[in-house]
């Protein structure tokens, strides 16, 4: 059988909004070839990198980041191409208005496509979705993949599918690296909000590492479907509650801790309501933040009546841990 394979080009940065489009137009085999993947593997930043890299592999000029996804070759599927063709142009068109912040750059964000035969493929993409250990007790993996966990490993597993997070990417990663530090600094039992929750991965995270009770909140009701799924794949129903709202309309839960894997934007409109729904002396853990924008970040979190604790790096991105001051 034929298919269409679309292959967009982008900078790393774009990666993320790229594939977010195309979650939203219902695609969910997803992969994406970034050249400093395998330079940070060469460079051996992480501990649990690999030891040997084919010289074909290790040769290989660097490129861009390339997003590839796959449609029927049909009607339908060529129509859906000519639709995402026209979403990509607009997607570049709003970063040259300035809709992602004056520093935002998402590359070319080139379209192409080809017809590919299944055989080419089918499945492919799977191999780009390994089991990863995101901080020193939290690992998450696909369902197709097996993995035995060490002693003090706790396993998320989560499949890449229309609500975004995965945790591969450094936004999540930096995110749930500081929920699992500043919740061991809780005493008692232990209230967590996830504040724009996606496929619901911090929300599972903390009930692994042992939050009593978790509430993700989301505005798009398909990522509530699909948390909601993930909550109940994780055996976590007893101690997650996703539900679909706003935080500034009608949510009455508070908590020791809150987590916002957001843009930062959105960190700097929502800091007040934040901490509204905060304990004092809770920490509000905030990601999605390109360095660029972290100091204007940290003023409009601090004129919300926090105290900053810790600003984490990790490339060209940070996440901010701060404290309700309860001034």
């Amino acid at each position: 059988m034929k298919y269409i394979e679309l292959l967009i080009h982008c900078s790393r940065q774009g990666v993320e909004a790229v594939s977010e489009l195309l979650m939203r137009n219902g695609i969910s085999g997803i992969s994406v070839d970034d050249p400093d993947d395998l330079q940070d593997i060469l460079n051996k930043k992480n501990e649990y990198g690999w030891d040997y890299i084919e010289d074909e592999v290790r040769n290989r000029p660097r490129t861009e980041p390339v997003v590839s996804a796959y449609l029927e070759d049909s009607e339908d599927g060529r129509q859906l191409l000519q639709s995402l063709k026209l979403q990509i142009m607009n997607l570049k068109s709003l970063e040259l208005e300035g809709k992602f912040g004056e520093e935002a750059d998402l590359g070319r964000l080139y379209a192409e496509s080809r017809i590919v035969d299944d055989a080419d493929w089918k499945d492919n993409w799977k191999e780009f979705f390994k089991p990863s250990r995101i901080t020193d007790r939290l690992v998450v993996k696909p369902t197709w993949e097996e993995y035995e966990p060490g002693d003090s490993e706790l396993v998320i597993e989560i499949d890449p599918g229309m609500a975004f997070g995965t945790g591969t990417h450094e936004t999540t990663r930096l995110c749930m690296k500081l929920m699992e530090k500043y919740m061991q600094r809780q005493d008692g039992s232990l209230k967590i909000l996830d504040v724009g929750c996606g496929s619901g991965i911090l929300s599972i995270g903390a009930a692994l590492l042992g939050a009593d009770e978790v509430l993700g909140v989301e505005i798009d009701p398909d990522a509530v479907e699909v948390a909601k799924e993930n909550v109940a794949a994780n055996h976590q129903e007893d101690r997650v509650k996703v539900i679909e709202g706003d935080l500034t309309k009608g949510v009455s839960f508070t908590a020791d801790l809150i987590v916002a894997n957001l843009m930062a934007d959105l960190v700097r409109m929502l800091a007040g309501s934040c901490g509204k729904h905060l304990e004092d002396g809770g920490v509000f853990i905030s990601s999605g933040i390109l360095l660029e924008q972290k100091d204007r970040t940290c003023e409009a979190i601090q004129e919300a009546g926090f105290e900053i604790l810790e600003i984490a790096e990790d490339g060209e991105w940070c996440a901010i841990a701060a404290e309700k001051s309860g001034r």
